[in-house]
């Protein structure tokens, strides 16, 4: 049994140690008194009431109905007036019921609704008489409808709620494919453009010059490994977004930033008033595009989140060249409770979807949450795959 368990049972008999108090203790105080006691002892039941709703409605039933039946008030009132007020004790348990209706599965809730309606009416059957009966029972069929519609209505909530969410994810991912498609439109393009001029140079100097002809094609086969590398990592996992359209919008012509531009991106997070310690470890060697491209997306997500939400005056990169693969990190020291994409507070951007989308399109790895020292970090993994020249001379 966990802590929290514990701790939750522990409220339980508690609450049922303060209702027999109440109603054995005192035997001769109204019943209203006692009813308004329970209610008040339903508070002791919160940890139960989050964590095992079913099982702190039972218990504020057996707490109510001891408080209808336990022993009667002063001598000199009547029967009827003695158990008139402590109906009212069922109020905590139609509380609770409406937390079940709201939070548990249909099945669970509608046999909730008919254990408590039947329990209520039995007691009140057995303790009310005349017209107190009437008005008793109308009253607890009245207050279990009021609180099973409360339920209803926040279930409604919390789904559309979720609903939504998932939309906006939903949209949040397709527009980061949309931005990879474009961004892998632009690589291409520049690969193709190389393959183009070292094919013409080698068509010129093929008889002349075989020596440039020969590092003319070496060149071509090297980037159109690279390139298509690069194409199947990417579209293998892309799915087509908008009918295939990309829309107006198309990256402008110019060379796709990657880990080289980490310090011009240091020195602009810099000027925004959170000072970036970058350290770059292992053999530092040209990367693939898209590697690259991807490794730079995750470090300005990274660190823009840090200038927005961190609440720190300085962070660390670390970029760290394997064998193998690529590691990068971005950690701080600030209020990493409230970082986009935390449980603690409702995320209001998507940069860390779209990191995560990224990464999976590569075949990496991507960690992020706050660290129990504090802070936030954001860790990726990328694999770097073979370079081509070192395949074309293992072949």
């Amino acid at each position: 049994m966990t802590r929290t368990k514990a701790m939750a049972w522990a409220g339980g008999a508690s609450y049922l140690l303060m209702v027999g108090l109440l109603v054995w203790g005192a035997p001769r105080a109204p019943g209203t008194v006692h009813a308004a006691g329970s209610l008040l002892a339903v508070s002791l039941l919160a940890g139960m009431v989050r964590r095992m709703p079913l099982s702190a409605l039972a218990m504020t039933l057996i707490g109510s109905t001891a408080v209808v039946a336990g022993p009667p008030s002063a001598a000199h009132e009547s029967l009827a007036a003695s158990y008139q007020g402590q109906f009212l004790s069922y109020l905590a348990a139609d509380l609770v019921l409406g937390f079940v209706v709201a939070t548990r599965a249909r099945r669970a809730s509608i046999v909730a609704v008919a254990v408590s309606f039947t329990v209520q009416l039995l007691v009140i059957g057995g303790f009310a008489h005349g017209d107190d009966l009437t008005v008793n029972g109308v009253i607890a069929l009245l207050a279990i409808a009021a609180s099973c519609m409360a339920g209803l209505l926040t279930r409604e909530r919390r789904e559309h709620a979720a609903a939504l969410r998932s939309q906006e994810v939903a949209e949040a991912v397709t527009a980061e494919r949309l931005r990879i498609a474009r961004e892998l439109h632009d690589m291409v393009a520049h690969s193709i453009g190389i393959i183009a001029i070292q094919a013409g140079v080698g068509s010129r100097v093929i008889q002349t010059q075989p020596a440039e002809a020969g590092e003319a094609l070496r060149t071509i086969e090297a980037a159109s490994r690279q390139t298509l590398s690069s194409l199947r990592r990417t579209l293998v996992a892309l799915r087509q977004a908008d009918g295939g359209a990309i829309g107006p919008e198309r990256s402008p012509l110019a060379p796709s930033p990657g880990l080289s531009n980490v310090g011009q991106l240091a020195a602009a997070t810099a000027d925004a008033g959170v000072r970036v310690d970058v350290r770059r470890s292992g053999e530092q060697r040209p990367l693939p595009a898209d590697v690259d491209l991807a490794a730079y997306r995750i470090v300005q997500e990274a660190l823009t989140n840090v200038v927005r939400h961190a609440d720190t005056g300085r962070c660390r990169v670390a970029i760290d060249f394997g064998d193998e693969e690529l590691s990068v990190e971005v950690v701080d020291d600030g209020c990493g409770a409230t970082w986009n994409g935390s449980a603690a507070r409702p995320a209001q951007g998507f940069g860390i979807v779209g990191m995560r989308e990224r990464v999976g399109l590569l075949g990496g790895h991507l960690s992020a949450g706050p660290r129990p020292e504090g802070g936030f970090r954001v860790a990726a993994r990328l694999p770097l795959p073979e370079p081509a020249g070192s395949a074309v001379e293992a072949r």
